[in-house]
């Protein structure tokens, strides 16, 4: 097992309460498979827009490197995202990094304290400010078409607190933006005033775009292995395109078997995870599943749950619960810090015995079987993906080959995997209630929208 292993045994068969999924269906759609990986393989080719994530693990990365060292002379970086320009960041520091890197000593950390700004909650935005020192921190702000609302607002406040600091002149020497090659408010922002910038490639989306410059250049200045990230990511690559047979290939067939169970009424994504250094990647990857497949009607619900904690909120649910819902339980199978629990002299916790001397990650593991094994008991479908290690080129495999699975599954939906129409349309909301040039009539249709939900309320 080089990267993970696929166990999918409880996900097919006659064993479910409800609609099962046959094995045969999985095989009877080997061509459809291979259509939609060859559809991947010549949108590559072709350059079509939204397929330039599949090119991320072969990328040059001198720049990269640069910027990202050069963020090392400062004490602080504030990155200024919202959506994709945040998600992988903080995946990828949850993953690799210690769990309190920010509070680890200066002289002791591999880099910068790291923060981010994605939500305009002006009390999230305020508090960073309370914990940095404006003065010796750098900006980075992402946005692709440089005009992303809530991204713009937060790097006005940021950029201003910088200006109030070090001055007018200075302020742009503590910026990297991170945008479009040619187009848009933040790239004529670097041209104007000289600060450093970097591109995101035109056929990146911003779900897909965590190998890109977006989420590599912090990374390196965290001290993250950046090559062995994107050596992982190719080698997934090269793996899944020498594998044309789906009972061969992991991210086919379990591709499949989301699209199989959705047309059999399952239209809700569990990713459970028995990691705590997973649970920034299951909100990336939620982000990945809702703005790729949930389309024309369709697509699957993402849920966010994190083992064991989850086995004590929502267990009970998934459990009893209705049979909506394809679960995947991941699991590490290796920690980088054991624990032996210690056995304690105390009579009152003799009960406790049970615990002493055992390993505490093979509880977590243990936990892990438990709730795959009552969920499977239940009548519901679960996956098992095993981990051996979590490592940057265990990660960058994991990456691509979820980002692969989401696409493949989009065009056996008959849908676009690389748009979000959805996502636009609130987008020109915002812009007219705040009173963007050219979109006072999307104001006016909101205010009318908003007018006629609201023609029932109640006070308490």
């Amino acid at each position: 097992m080089d990267f993970l292993k696929l166990v999918y045994g409880g996900s097919t068969g006659a064993v479910f309460k409800g609609p099962a999924v046959d094995p045969v269906e999985l095989e009877k759609l080997q061509n459809r498979l291979e259509e939609a990986d060859k559809w991947l393989r010549q949108g590559i080719d072709e350059g079509n827009d939204g397929f330039g994530w599949l090119k991320l693990p072969y990328q040059q990365t001198e720049h990269v490197f640069e910027y990202g060292n050069w963020l090392g002379n400062f004490e602080n970086v504030v990155q200024i995202g919202i959506g994709g320009s945040a998600l992988g960041n903080l995946m990828l520091r949850n993953a690799l990094v210690h769990p309190y890197y920010n509070e680890i000593p200066l002289q002791k950390r591999k880099g910068p304290a790291f923060y981010v700004a994605d939500n305009v909650d002006p009390h999230g935005s305020k508090s960073i400010l309370d914990v940095v020192d404006i003065s010796r921190t750098a900006l980075i702000v992402v946005s692709k078409s440089g005009s992303t609302a809530e991204t713009m607002a937060n790097f006005l406040y940021f950029f201003h607190q910088l200006e109030l600091a070090v001055g007018a002149s200075m302020a742009p020497d503590h910026v990297l933006v991170i945008t479009d090659e040619s187009r848009g408010s933040l790239r004529a922002f670097a041209k104007d005033t000289g600060c450093r910038s970097l591109t995101i490639p035109s056929g990146v989306g911003g779900r897909y775009s965590v190998l890109s410059a977006v989420g590599l250049v912090s990374a390196v200045a965290m001290g993250i292995d950046i090559e062995n990230l994107l050596e992982g990511a190719g080698e997934v690559d090269e793996k899944l395109n020498s594998r044309k047979v789906i009972l061969d290939n992991p991210a086919w067939i379990l591709s499949a078997l989301h699209y199989l169970h959705y047309r059999k009424g399952r239209n809700i994504d569990v990713l459970m995870p028995y990691s705590d250094r997973l649970e920034d990647f299951v909100e990336w990857y939620a982000q990945l599943c809702a703005e790729s497949l949930g389309k024309q009607g369709q697509g699957f619900t993402p849920v966010r749950a994190l083992g064991s904690i989850d086995q004590h909120s929502q267990v009970q649910l998934y459990t009893e619960g209705p049979d909506d819902k394809l679960f995947t339980i991941i699991e590490v199978k290796r920690t980088d810090n054991p624990i032996s629990i210690p056995g304690v002299n105390q009579p009152s916790l003799k009960e406790l015995s049970y615990l002493y001397e055992k390993e505490m990650g093979q509880m977590l593991s243990y936990e892990a079987m438990a709730t795959a094994a009552a969920i499977y008991r239940s009548g519901k479908p679960v996956l098992w993906i095993e981990v051996e290690e979590l490592s940057p080129r265990t990660l960058g495999g994991m990456i691509f080959f979820f980002e692969y699975v989401v696409a493949l599954t989009g065009r056996l939906l008959e849908i676009d995997p690389f748009d979000q129409p959805g996502v636009e349309q609130g987008k020109r909301y915002t812009y007219g209630f705040m009173g963007r040039k050219g979109y006072a009539e999307h104001r006016r249709e909101a205010e009318d929208l908003f007018h006629m939900l609201n023609r029932k309320s109640i006070e308490l």
